[in-house]
């Protein structure tokens, strides 16, 4: 049966071309003069077609014409009907990609409601733009800022950062952008202007397998068909859900400039109160090093669903308390994905390219040997002084790697027109902010300028605890052979005091479950995204039983020898197999 189903889907590509094609020839025939006056033909941001009646200001998604036949019996758009070999029919979403038994009847779309766009978050129902809108009028700077508008400055993000989407598409699912990231790649393309280089590519032979173990590509294990309780993890996020995440990345980086005038405060008036230095710090410090671990936590959940903020003015506030200098925005973007596009296998690290995290795993590598233990412990100090993503060290290292080098070992003209500026501007913004919380720990505080150093220090320490504490977690936990070996124990991935204590300490379990199906998110980073991300908006729970089942059944399709995650993972689907 897996045979026909591979079979079938094979040619659901081709099926869904001519389908398409089929579809646009009847719409340049009929247009929309074949709808009945006062109607218009309109599409959700998830891809669903519906019909807007101005007359009476009511939606439906049946096309007007067919209302004599059964709601129920109506597919809907873009849902397709195939037939396996064997004529057993299924149903194919084009879209999403989503494969199913069970047929999908207007009874199961999102409940179409009236009004206009908000910046709420609606996962489940998604909003109807109002009929007959104008485009509104916003500024980069203005806050507020609509859905629609939003899902089409992605469209001119991909193009401007053609880099990334040329990255993207280099990536085992695509990235959570695929349509607008190859659209991008297709139109540079067309113009000539396709960006290559080893940081946008795979480091593969001829044969498309890894220079450095010889194993050729593999491919996400993605269910097929797509079962219906599993779904939601392959789904894309809405607009108004990527909105969200920007307004919970916006308030915590306000939370910590707060947190920073609380320090001031507690310092100036806390004496006359029996609050002395040691008690402003720890209430300072505790609060910073929660706020720091969060930040990391929804900085990677930004990265892999919601890419790029609704303003331009919140490219600066994602990580500018971690170090005095740091990498931009889309720096960091860049060198995540290329991470993930370097290291499929959570052990194999840099297995089909240079990863830029590399050299955070080097104190680790040999942790099964006992002199590792003598240097793992320098990890969250490594961390500290500024190797992790947000870090100054790790801005130098990527920025002597990309952008590559242009023909002839020429800079690449886009370093001069797009990233030196980037990077000119973010580190201002850094001068700015820490230049502003000296003056807070000089002037403000009523001692000369030149003792602003102090202040800055303490601020700055408490800061890099928290980033090198949730960095230590997400990067060298989740990628260690020890955790890995540890986690292959337990299938389930179920204990409950320690899911308790980290739950506590991370922020919430839908932030734990990052620590404990890290290799999921490597399988599709993109389609899936993280953990914590898919936790917040579906549940934890929901979460961790669906990476249980995801793991059951393998992560990758491979002919080549099984790595040691793989093994690990054979394990547990193993134990998993033999408890039903």
């Amino acid at each position: 049966m897996k045979k026909a189903m591979e079979a079938a889907t094979a040619r659901k590509a081709a099926e869904a071309a001519e389908a398409e094609k089929k579809a646009a020839e009847a719409a340049t025939d009929s247009s929309e003069e074949a709808l009945p006056q006062g109607w218009e033909k309109a599409t959700t941001a998830e891809g669903y077609v519906y019909y807007i009646n101005h007359n009476d200001k009511t939606t439906t998604y049946t096309r007007p014409g067919l209302s004599d036949r059964p709601t129920e019996d109506v597919l809907p758009a873009p849902w397709q009907e195939l037939l396996t070999p064997e004529g057993r029919p299924y149903f194919y979403n084009p879209e999403t990609s989503i494969t199913q038994w069970e047929r999908c009847s207007n009874s199961f779309l999102p409940q179409l409601v009236s009004g206009n766009r908000s910046g709420a978050m609606a996962s489940a129902q998604p909003l109807l733009p109002a009929p007959a809108r104008q485009a509104a009028k916003h500024t980069k700077f203005s806050i507020f800022y609509g859905a629609d508008e939003y899902l089409e400055q992605l469209s001119k993000k991909y193009e401007e950062y053609d880099e990334l989407a040329a990255l993207l598409q280099a990536a085992p699912d695509g990235g959570h952008d695929a349509d607008q990231a190859r659209a991008a790649v297709q139109k540079a393309e067309a113009k000539g202007e396709a960006k290559t280089g080893t940081m946008l590519t795979l480091d593969v032979d001829a044969e498309k397998r890894s220079k450095k173990t010889k194993r050729a590509i593999p491919t996400p294990n993605i269910p097929e068909p797509m079962p219906a309780h599993l779904a939601f993890m392959f789904t894309k996020i809405s607009p108004e859900q990527k909105m969200y995440m920007w307004n919970i990345y916006t308030l915590i980086f306000v939370a910590e400039c707060l947190d920073v005038v609380l320090y001031w405060a507690l310092l100036m008036y806390g004496p006359s109160i029996g609050i002395g230095f040691g008690a402003s710090t720890a209430i300072f410090g505790t609060i910073m090093i929660a706020l720091c671990v969060q930040n990391v936590y929804i900085l990677h959940d930004v990265i892999h669903g919601a890419t790029f903020p609704p303003y331009e003015w919140q490219n600066y506030i994602t990580h500018p308390f971690a170090d005095f200098i740091s990498l931009p925005w889309m720096d960091i973007i860049m060198e995540h994905n290329r991470h993930h596009n370097s290291t499929f296998d959570l052990l194999n690290h840099g297995e089909f390219g240079w990863d830029p995290a590399s050299w955070l795993y080097v104190l680790q590598e040999w942790t099964w040997e006992w002199y590792g233990w003598l240097t793992v412990p320098l990890v969250p100090f490594w961390h500290w002084v500024g190797a992790s993503d947000t870090g100054g060290l790790f801005a130098f290292l990527w920025w002597c790697k990309f952008p590559d080098a242009g023909p002839g070992g020429k800079c690449d003209k886009a370093f001069y027109t797009k990233w030196l500026p980037t990077r000119v501007k973010h580190v201002a913004f850094l001068m700015c902010l820490w230049g502003a919380v000296w003056l807070l720990g000089s002037l403000g505080m009523g001692k000369p300028i030149s003792e602003g150093w102090f202040f800055v220090s303490m601020v700055s320490c408490f800061c890099r605890i928290g980033f090198s504490a949730a960095w230590t977690f997400i990067t060298n936990f989740n990628h260690s052979h020890w955790w890995n070996e540890f986690l292959a124990t337990d299938p389930d991935r179920t204990w409950p005091r320690v899911h308790a204590t980290m739950a506590f300490l991370l922020g919430g379990r839908h932030r734990w479950n990052e620590m404990l199906f890290h290799d999921v998110h490597h399988m599709c980073p993109g389609r899936i995204g993280a953990m914590s991300q898919r936790g917040r908006f579906h549940g934890w729970q929901k979460v961790h039983d669906a990476c249980v089942e995801i793991l059951a059944a393998g992560l990758w399709k491979s002919d080549d020898e099984e790595t040691l995650m793989e093994q690990h993972q054979r394990k547990r689907s193993m134990v998993l197999k033999s408890r039903k």
